[in-house]
């Protein structure tokens, strides 16, 4: 048997809180056919569309939100800023758009640049929109576990840059590792600490 199991599909067919939190100390796994590159996720942020007024699908169903109105397990990629891409993991029920916006990596295997913040984990990972809607429990671009996970203080606060957002912005469905260095607000860079050994 391998060290690392996929999640069932059963997994990501609940609540961004519920999964947001529990994908802390998974991993993200993309083999593009050239490279395998792996990181554990370290910072996550949860978005309950629509009534969320942070979440993309506040604005309704559009060709650039359907994925999220999709079945659960499978990435949305957006485009930002004409530069950045963002990976999120499309949760709860098919028809709810919540989605877990992935902001921090700790590389493992195959990662050479930074991975803190949504933008820079998308590059390091080789990631893009041509893998929205990808099924995150495919061969290509997955989430996965160690069978025997350590354990990991998982501290919240508020989500990062939606202050248009509101009451919606308070919220405090922001998750991260709170022993890594590689979350993105942390002052205490990489090249200080130590990564985590793949268990």
């Amino acid at each position: 048997m391998g060290q690392f199991i996929k999640p069932a599909r059963a997994f990501f067919a609940r609540s961004a809180l519920n999964v947001a939190r529990e994908l802390i100390g998974m991993h993200l796994v993309h083999d593009d056919g050239i490279s395998v590159r792996r990181g554990r996720i370290v910072e996550t942020e949860a978005y309950l569309g629509p009534r969320d007024r942070a979440a993309h699908s506040s604005r309704g169903r559009t060709a650039r939100t359907e994925v999220m109105f999709g079945p659960p397990g499978h990435a949305y990629v957006y485009f930002i800023y004409g530069f950045w891409n963002c990976l999120n993991v499309v949760t709860a029920q098919e028809g709810i758009p919540h989605a877990v916006l992935l902001r921090a990596l700790e590389p493992l295997d195959g990662i050479t640049d930074k991975t803190w913040g949504p933008g820079l984990l998308c590059r390091a990972m080789h990631v893009d929109r041509r893998l929205n809607g990808a099924d995150l429990l495919g061969s290509e671009l997955w989430i996965e576990r160690p069978r025997r996970p350590p354990r990991i203080g998982i501290g919240r606060s508020a989500r990062i840059g939606v202050d248009y957002a509101g009451e919606w912005a308070r919220r405090p469905w922001r998750f991260f590792d709170r022993a890594s260095c590689y979350v993105s607000t942390v002052r205490r860079r990489p090249t200080e600490c130590r990564p985590a050994a793949v268990p």
